[in-house]
C-alpha cells in the first residue's frame, strides 16, 4: 500500500497513541490533533522526533483547525471523545457536546475536502439490550434520560446517524467501528477504566474495588489487536460504509478478573465490592454481559485477536513496572 498522510484526532490517548506508532511503522506520515484534555503528550514520546510525525494542539470543535489539519491528509481516523465512566457522570454536558460538536465538525471538513474517514464508535452505543452477543444490525436499547450513564452512549449513536447521514447524502468514505473494552499499555484508569485500576491497586498493596456484584461479564481485547484491526479496516475496500464491531472474545467477569490480576501481581489484596450508588452516585444502571458479535470483522480482515486475557494482563502489569522503574530512574519517586 502506498504512504499515506494520516491524520488522528485524540491522537494523544492511549489508543491514538498506539495508532499513531502504527502508521509510522508503515511508513506513513501522521499528525496528531488533540488537546490534552485527557490525553498525555508523553504517549507520543516514542515518535515526538520522528520526522514523519507532528502534534498540533487544538480541539476537533474548533472547525478552523480541524479543517486544516483534514485538508492535508488522506485519511482521517477520528478518535476524539469524553471517555470513562466516571467522565461521563461527572461531566454529563462536555461529554455530549465533545461528542456530538466534534464529530460535526469533523464531518464538515471530511465531506469539504472528500477524504476517507473511520470513526471508532462504542458497544455502550447497545445500551441496555438484553440481546447477546451483540450485533452490528441489533436495535439499540438506551436507558432513561434522567440517568446520565446513558449520554455517553446515546451521544456516541447520534455521532453514527450523522456520519450515516453524510454517507447517503454526500457520498462519505465512512468506516464505523464500534470498539469493546480496549485495553493496554498507557491506558489510565483516571476515568473509571477497570483493568489499570486493579493493576495499580494491586501493585500497590490496596483493596481491590470492584462495581456492583462483580459478575457482570465483560470482554477485552489488547490495543495492538484494535490498532492492527484499525488500519486494515481503514484501507479494506469492502469495509466502506460498514457498522463494525471490535472486540475481544474471551468472556470474564470482574470478580475473576480481580483475582487473576491478584495471582499475576502475586499481590495480597483483599477484593471489596463497592455498590453503584456509593461509587458512581444513585440509580447508577450497569449491564450484564457486554460480548460483540465479531462476525463481520472476520468477514472483512480475516480478525482474530493474538492476545488472552492473561497475555493482556500480563502487557499491562509490565508496563506498569518499567513505568514504575523509569521513575525511579528518574529521581520521580523519592
Amino acid at each position: 500500500m502506498a504512504e499515506m498522510r494520516v491524520l488522528i484526532t485524540g491522537g494523544a490517548g492511549f489508543i491514538g497513541s498506539h495508532l499513531a506508532e502504527r502508521h509510522i511503522e508503515l511508513g506513513d506520515e501522521v499528525v496528531v490533533l488533540d488537546d490534552l484534555s485527557t490525553g498525555r503528550i508523553q504517549n507520543l514520546r516514542l515518535i515526538l522526533q520522528h520526522p514523519k510525525f507532528s502534534f498540533q494542539q487544538g480541539s476537533v470543535m474548533d472547525l478552523d483547525v480541524t479543517s486544516k489539519a483534514v485538508e492535508k491528509c488522506d485519511i482521517v481516523y477520528h478518535l476524539a471523545a469524553s471517555v470513562g465512566v466516571r467522565r461521563v457522570v461527572d461531566d454529563p454536558i462536555g461529554t455530549i457536546e465533545r461528542n456530538v460538536s466534534g464529530t460535526m465538525c469533523v464531518l464538515r471538513a471530511v465531506d469539504r475536502f472528500k477524504k476517507r474517514l473511520l470513526f471508532t464508535s462504542t458497544s455502550e452505543v447497545y445500551g441496555k439490550s438484553a440481546k447477546v452477543p451483540f450485533s452490528e444490525d441489533d436495535d439499540i436499547v438506551l436507558g432513561p434520560t434522567v440517568k446520565p450513564r446513558w449520554g455517553y452512549g446515546c451521544s456516541k449513536a447520534v455521532d453514527e446517524f450523522l456520519i450515516q447521514a453524510y454517507m447517503r447524502q454526500h457520498g462519505l468514505y465512512g468506516v464505523i467501528v464500534r470498539l469493546f473494552n480496549t485495553v493496554g499499555p498507557r491506558q489510565l484508569g483516571n476515568y473509571g477504566m477497570v483493568i489499570p485500576t486493579l493493576v495499580r491497586q494491586a501493585m500497590k498493596q490496596q483493596p481491590l474495588t470492584v462495581f456492583g456484584t462483580g459478575e457482570q461479564m465483560r470482554c477485552f481485547l489488547h490495543v495492538s489487536d484494535a490498532v492492527h484491526a484499525l488500519t486494515q479496516l481503514a484501507s479494506e475496500s469492502s469495509a466502506k460504509g460498514r457498522v463494525v464491531n471490535l472486540g475481544g472474545t474471551e468472556e470474564i467477569s470482574v470478580n475473576d478478573l480481580a483475582r487473576r490480576i491478584k495471582a499475576i501481581t502475586t499481590s495480597s489484596s483483599q477484593i471489596h465490592n463497592i455498590p453503584y450508588d456509593d461509587a458512581l452516585g444513585p440509580g447508577f444502571e450497569d449491564i450484564d454481559r457486554r460480548v460483540p458479535d465479531c462476525t463481520r470483522v472476520r468477514q472483512l480482515i480475516g480478525f482474530s485477536p493474538k492476545f488472552d486475557i492473561d497475555a493482556i494482563l500480563r502487557s499491562v502489569v509490565g508496563h506498569e513496572l518499567s513505568e514504575k522503574e523509569g521513575q525511579f530512574a528518574s529521581g520521580a519517586l523519592q
